[in-house]
């Protein structure tokens, strides 16, 4: 999707890595989504541990899938609490909700080397760790590293509420030419959809 930054900011999927508006724009790729792929790899570690552990282990487990992906802070006392009893019955779990937690960090810098030397750090601790899924996240971020570190750039740090609100206009304006074609057309339409109305402008 277009930005006004002219770069494509791209959910992580097979049907949006591949698209770009020209070839002239930098691809990143929105942190929510990609925070959702690690979302999905820690819910997998969920139902293989609940598989692997004994009766008496998965009663901690059992009906804690809410509580296990939301984040620690959007928790009631009751969740907190269903929360610690669960990381400190199972340590893989415990393992991998923390590094769920801390991944988010990476967005706070603004050099890419130091990003870089964050993601290092994050991906040794899945060492030893047998969290499959995580290391499917790993390999799925080096992939598209490039695209992600993007984010990183200054001009780039632009609130998910912008984009969504802009994500829904440009699809807004699509459905009324009935799709177009034309990237060029569609990237002026979009910046004069920012343009005041000349009719109610009272200058």
């Amino acid at each position: 999707m277009l930005t006004r930054y002219g770069a494509t900011k791209t959910p992580i999927s097979r049907v949006f890595f591949a698209r770009r508006v020209s070839t002239s724009q930098k691809c990143f790729f929105d942190k929510f989504h990609v925070l959702q792929h690690l979302s999905f790899a820690l819910d997998e570690v969920r139902r293989s541990e609940y598989k692997r552990v004994n009766d008496k282990e998965r009663r901690f487990i059992k009906g804690q899938r809410y509580t296990l992906l939301s984040s620690r802070a959007n928790l009631d006392i009751e969740g907190r609490r269903a929360l610690a009893i669960l990381l400190k019955a199972n340590s893989r779990l415990h393992k991998a909700y923390l590094l769920k937690e801390s991944f988010g960090q990476l967005w706070s810098y603004n050099n890419p080397a130091w990003a870089r030397k964050f993601f290092e750090h994050w991906k040794a601790q899945l060492r030893w760790s047998r969290l499959e899924p995580f290391q499917k996240f790993v390999s799925m971020i080096e992939r598209h590293w490039d695209g992600i570190i993007s984010y990183c750039h200054p001009d780039n740090k632009v609130s998910l509420g912008f984009m969504e609100g802009l994500n829904n206009k440009i699809r807004v304006i699509q459905r009324r030419a009935y799709g177009i074609k034309d990237k060029e057309y569609l990237r002026l339409k979009v910046l004069a959809s920012f343009l005041p109305d000349a009719r109610n402008d009272p200058h």
